[in-house]
């Protein structure tokens, strides 16, 4: 989601994305897992070229080597109903719609059923602590677009949502607990003369 039109940024990014390679190396984009997942993505793109969307950069072409490739591919949509804008394509594709407002961006990205994670690019600290107050999601990125901490903090979304799997995450405390028997052990030592000597305990060290 954009606020406003920017054709700067998308000029920005289309020239950075369409110097992408196809490879696995750096600077480079490899292929998506199987021929049943390839076909999905370009139905995506074919999908929302046909429903009036935008293609600013088209990677279909790339589907035309040997294996499964997808290449990156940039939709600008225009109706926020369009499916490649909620659902998890799982390829090089990014979808684009510009509001007209905060207010609106928000709106939207709270109404999708998925609370896993949301991220705000912005130079401003208060535009960043507004949407990062406001986001339902269990996971939030200020400037980072996969904002997936590291542990003891726990991956996944939140109460309501489709990304909260049960009581623990799978990561951080919650699996700790879900995993593991914690037992207790409480002692007491007394002093007391027993006339013998010291008991050798290397054997337990």
């Amino acid at each position: 989601l954009t606020i406003g039109d920017q054709p700067e940024l998308l000029e920005a990014i289309v020239k950075k994305a369409s110097a992408l390679t196809p490879g696995q190396g750096a600077h480079n984009v490899g292929p998506v897992i199987d021929a049943a997942s390839q076909q999905r993505i370009l139905e995506y793109i074919n999908n929302a070229e046909k429903s009036g969307c935008k293609i600013i950069l088209d990677g279909r072409s790339w589907a035309e080597r040997e294996g499964t490739w997808v290449g990156p591919t940039i939709i600008v949509h225009t109706n926020p109903a369009d499916p490649a804008l909620h659902d998890e394509i799982f390829g090089p594709v990014l979808s684009v719609l510009a509001v007209k407002d905060q207010e609106e961006a928000i709106r939207i990205e709270n109404t999708n059923p998925y609370g896993n994670a949301a991220a705000i690019y912005t130079q401003s600290g208060g535009v960043a602590d507004w949407f990062t107050q406001r986001f339902r999601a269990g996971m939030i990125g200020v400037n980072i677009g996969i904002p997936v901490p590291r542990e003891p903090f726990s991956f996944g979304g939140m109460y309501g949502t489709l990304s909260k799997f049960g009581e623990h995450d799978i990561t951080g405390e919650g699996a700790m607990r879900f995993f593991t028997t914690r037992r207790k052990i409480t002692t007491k030592w007394s002093k007391f003369e027993t006339g013998k000597k010291e008991e050798d305990i290397s054997q337990f060290k």
